[in-house]
């Protein structure tokens, strides 16, 4: 007699077992729960993957160093350029005023004529057209023309090709201007050449004048 064939104890269920593993319920046409899945334990201590709390912590302190560390490298990149460009922009300027500085002073040879035909009347009809049209665009440019009688004579500026006394004068004033001056900005072009009248009171004392040519003599 095979197990099959042996009489069912009293607590056992006569005739085969059918289990519903249907997912929807046939009285109320709900879907049942499913199965709780089984239950996972993370041990005390243990962080994500079996990591410990003290690693992770760690690990998050080194990270944050690391990213500290490459926000400081960023900033010191971005204030490097920032200088690189404040100089190429600083040289670009240096480099572009030394090129028009030296253009404007290949033209003051013909300023000057043109000055000089002005001052004789003879700047008329088409010549008068270029000379002001060539003044206006190197006035635009920057070229600044200086120099007046009556100006306090300034060596820094001026070059005194004339020298002399006037008591109308109470300091080194220019009396004349040979040929005015010419600047660029901060660059000076070219110096006035002037005449130059100093106080009368500055002549030397005739007296000491004569013992300074006696003592040269009887050295």
């Amino acid at each position: 007699m095979t197990d099959r064939d042996q009489p069912a104890g009293p607590d056992e269920p006569v005739g085969p077992v059918v289990r519903d593993r249907r997912r929807l319920d046939p009285e109320t046409g709900q879907v049942r729960d499913p199965s709780p899945p089984p239950s996972t334990s993370t041990p005390a201590g243990a962080g994500v993957d079996g990591v410990g709390e003290g690693d992770q912590d760690a690990a998050l302190a080194a990270a944050r160093t690391e990213a500290a560390e490459r926000l400081d490298d960023l900033r010191r990149l971005q204030a490097e350029y920032v200088n690189y460009r404040r100089r190429v922009e600083r040289d670009r300027e240096v480099v572009r005023e030394s090129a028009v500085a030296s253009a404007l002073g290949e033209l003051l040879g013909v300023l000057d004529d043109i000055g000089r035909a002005r001052e004789h009347g003879d700047l008329t009809g088409a010549f008068r057209s270029v000379g002001e049209a060539l003044e206006a665009a190197t006035s635009k440019l920057g070229l600044v023309r200086f120099g007046e009688p009556g100006d306090v004579f300034d060596p820094t500026v001026h070059e005194a090709l004339m020298h002399e006394y006037s008591d109308e004068v109470t300091e080194p004033t220019c009396t004349q201007v040979l040929m005015p001056g010419y600047r660029f900005g901060d660059r000076l072009i070219r110096a006035a050449r002037v005449a130059v009248a100093e106080p009368t009171e500055a002549l030397p004392n005739p007296a000491e004048a004569d013992n300074s040519a006696r003592g040269d003599t009887d050295d």
